[in-house]
């Protein structure tokens, strides 16, 4: 029993300090935060292998080491949102491990959702002429998100097939 939860802590560990890595290696940086990387990969991963509340536990990790490593911070409630919770739903992921592409997309909805409401409620200022906050926050998160959903999800249905063949 205290050495499964040791190597759990161990697995969260490794997967946020993987994360930390993989977020350093952009494909693309937006102006006011995000950007395609492989960062919630190893979340993702977690995920599918310990379940849910675990994942969950890895993302809020990792999400306290982004806000230490790449803060950008606005507000005090903003870098809650966009950093430790923002990836604490990233382990929702885990709640479908028999479908991976649905866990991808749930895991980034509920980012998402988060991301854009900070956007909305914090960075109102940038948004485009004429778009309404709300619709600017989600068209500019999903521009980072969409891209970075599909390369980590390709990523991880490589990764659990060769799990399965090994």
């Amino acid at each position: 029993m205290r050495s499964e939860r040791t190597t759990v802590i161990v697995e969260i560990a490794m997967s946020a300090a993987l994360a930390a890595v993989l977020g350093l290696i952009r494909i693309f940086r937006m102006p006011q935060g995000g950007s395609v990387s492989l960062e919630m990969l190893p979340i993702l991963y977690l995920s599918f292998r310990r379940g849910a509340p675990v994942g969950m536990v890895g993302g809020a990790v990792y999400g306290f080491v982004q806000l230490v490593t790449d803060p950008y911070i606005a507000h005090p409630a903003q870098f809650i949102l966009d950093y430790p919770i923002a990836y604490t739903l990233v382990g929702l992921a885990g709640l479908v491990p028999s479908r991976p592409a649905l866990g991808v997309a749930l895991g980034t909805l509920g980012r998402l959702a988060i991301h854009t409401c900070s956007g909305a409620i914090f960075f109102a200022a940038y948004a485009w002429e004429g778009w309404h906050v709300w619709s600017y926050s989600l068209v500019y998160n999903l521009s980072y998100l969409v891209p970075e959903a599909i390369i980590c999800g390709i990523a991880i249905l490589l990764i659990l097939h060769s799990r399965r063949k090994a």
